[in-house]
């Protein structure tokens, strides 16, 4: 059986697709794929599905108009042994508004959760959520714990099945082969230095 390694970060869509057609044509029947994410295509997801406000903030209390808030911001994705770990910026005030005036005390901080990866069908999940760094603020860690233990792992996953069909919906244009995905089972995760590893089982067709 042949296990083609597949590098999201480091290939571009042309050559990934093109070595996908190749493999695919040369062994109809293997299906067995290994795919490598980086930290930083993690990151970009994260980035785009939480992230995504013209501020590049997630406000968990208040908005870019409130005296008070509460928001993080600058999300970071490393790997440490065995776990996905996220670090983000925390800027808060906290206190109670007295004439559009936020009268309370600020906060400067960071805040750093990891999780275990885990396969979920075709979706690449998060789960054994573990508050690495904290503010000193209990009235901030109160909203602080629900987001990095909740909120982060909900938004970083990913249906590995779409984004796959998505990056083969151009594929005739870009290697002369029209290639579609029928199905896909992620079978396990596994951090391996600075990759996270995909077993995948996929059926596809070339034409």
């Amino acid at each position: 059986m042949l296990y083609p390694r597949c590098m999201t970060s480091a290939l571009p869509a042309r050559l990934l697709l093109a070595s996908l057609s190749l493999f695919l044509l040369a062994s109809p029947q293997a299906r067995a794929i290994e795919v490598k994410v980086s930290a930083q295509a993690i990151e970009r997801t994260l980035k785009a599905q939480l992230f995504d406000a013209g501020d590049g903030r997630y406000y968990m209390r208040g908005d870019a108009a409130s005296p008070c808030y509460v928001y993080a911001d600058s999300p970071k994705i490393s790997f440490k042994d065995d776990r996905i770990v996220v670090h983000v910026h925390t800027r808060a005030k906290i206190g109670t508004s007295v004439y559009g005036t936020c009268v309370g005390v600020p906060f400067n901080t960071d805040a750093d959760v990891s999780f275990i990866p885990e396969a979920q069908g075709e979706s690449v999940g998060f789960r054994d959520a573990r508050i690495e760094s904290l503010s000193e603020s209990r009235e901030l860690n109160f909203l602080l714990v629900p987001f990095l233990s909740r909120k982060l792992p909900s938004q970083m996953k990913v249906n590995a099945a779409d984004l796959m069909r998505k990056l083969l919906l151009h594929s005739a244009e870009t290697t002369g082969y029209a290639l579609s995905l029928s199905s896909l089972k992620l079978h396990s995760l596994l951090v391996q230095g600075q990759s996270l590893i995909l077993d995948v089982d996929a059926n596809m067709r070339v034409d």
